[in-house]
């Protein structure tokens, strides 16, 4: 799509680079036209109108928020218009602000790097039996699904993206209620709900068996899509996944009588927003933390965002440990393989929780951080070079050499050799 250059007058050599190849392929763009903020520190800033048929670029109306905010000085933007693979860079190394809709302001990054393989970071959504789902993809090879957690979006997996992109076919969603995602009013938001949810776009995107990666409530629907339908899961990897409490829940009567509909005209102000998400993520950079906030925000200012955010915690709480249907009994059966990341700084899923994942689960393997809440932020290299290698080492699709392999290994052992 060609940008028109409806400013006035000429715009910094780096802007024109990157709007010059302008793609709006790769950026799932809304019904509405979207404004997208470009400041360059000391020499002005201007605003992209994009639409779904055209695309304009105008002196910024600075009275006017714009949807997505991208924010850099004079060197970082022309290091982006020179290097295809920047933007992500310097937004992870805090050169670059990108703030509001992480969506938008990521995407135009995706938008203008010039990368035309299929396996590029792309934006996108699948239609589902029940709703839209907002999807990032990149990367070829077996599928990685990956699920945030409670509060978040896809775009806390962002780095992981990258990481996984040049070995798998790596899929982050907004799960429904979250993010871009539809947002059932009527919904349970269990963990049964979402693992149904994840079902569907399995099917949707026509993906047979997929690795599942899962952060805080994304562990626990991992987990929850593993013990239901086991024949669709490679392996898991749970980073500070939630876990049904053990110990008494005081609290339990009042919530129970508390209807997540109350969400419907409760706000929460953004200063205790950023406060928790700062706890969350105790050894992130300011960057992240106020990414995270605006994430949370985006989807928490709506009705439906309150609604869906007020119902899962409530069943992350409510959910019982024992008994014949509780938590811990059925993590027992848990068939594919796991592997468990745990923050030794995280207050929100204790590292004690460990040790009674390894009575449950003596075949699980663990690797513990100095982390809070989201290691694929915090600890991101350790993170991410341990979920590569475990996920490596069983392909969803064994070659045919593999197959033959593992035929005449079971021969071997049926024949007691």
């Amino acid at each position: 799509m060609t940008v028109t250059n409806n400013s006035g007058g000429p715009l910094p050599r780096p802007l024109e680079v990157l709007l010059g190849r302008f793609e709006t392929s790769v950026l799932d763009l809304p019904a509405t036209v979207a404004r997208i903020r470009l400041s360059v520190s000391g020499a002005g800033a201007w605003d992209l109108m994009v639409g779904r048929d055209a695309a304009e670029i105008r002196a910024a109306e600075l009275r006017r928020a714009p949807n997505a905010l991208l924010d850099a000085d004079s060197a970082t933007w022309e290091r982006l218009a020179s290097d295809l693979g920047g933007g992500m860079q310097a937004f992870r190394d805090g050169r670059l602000v990108v703030r509001h809709n992480l969506h938008l302001g990521v995407g135009f990054l995706a938008a203008t790097s010039g990368d035309t393989q299929p396996s590029r970071l792309r934006f996108d959504h699948v239609e589902t039996a029940h709703g839209r789902v907002s999807l990032l993809t990149a990367g070829r090879g077996d599928p990685v699904l990956l699920m945030h957690g409670l509060g978040a979006t896809k775009g806390s997996f962002l780095p992981t993206l990258a990481a996984l992109a040049p070995a798998f076919r790596a899929i982050a969603l907004d799960l429904p209620g979250f993010g871009d995602s539809y947002k059932p009013l009527q919904a349970a938001y269990h963990a049964r709900f979402f693992a149904g949810a994840i079902v569907d776009v399995l099917d949707a995107l026509e993906i047979e068996r997929v690795h599942l990666v899962g952060n805080s409530l994304g562990g626990r629907i991992a987990l929850e899509v593993g013990l239901r339908y086991p024949d669709r899961v490679g392996r898991l990897v749970l980073l500070a996944p939630s876990l049904a409490w053990r110990r008494a829940r005081p609290w339990a009567p009042l919530v129970r009588a508390l209807r997540p509909e109350l969400g419907l005209v409760q706000v929460t102000p953004r200063w205790a927003v950023e406060a928790v998400v700062h706890r969350i993520l105790p050894t992130a950079s300011s960057n992240w933390v106020r990414a995270g906030a605006d994430e949370f925000l985006r989807a928490y200012l709506t009705p439906r965002g309150r609604v869906a955010f007020y119902a899962a915690a409530r069943q992350i709480y409510l959910e019982e440990p024992h008994g014949a249907k509780g938590f811990w009994t059925r993590l027992a059966h848990l068939q594919p393989s796991a592997l468990f990341v745990w923050g030794k700084q995280d207050w929100l899923v204790p590292i004690g929780f460990a040790a009674h994942v390894r009575e449950v689960l003596p075949a699980a393997h663990h690797l513990e951080l100095d982390c809070g809440h989201v290691p694929q932020l915090e600890r991101p290299a350790e993170t991410h070079d341990a979920m590569a290698g475990f996920l490596r080492a069983e392909p969803l699709h064994p070659s045919h050499s593999q197959r033959r392999r593992a035929q005449g290994e079971a021969r071997d052992e049926t024949r007691g050799t």
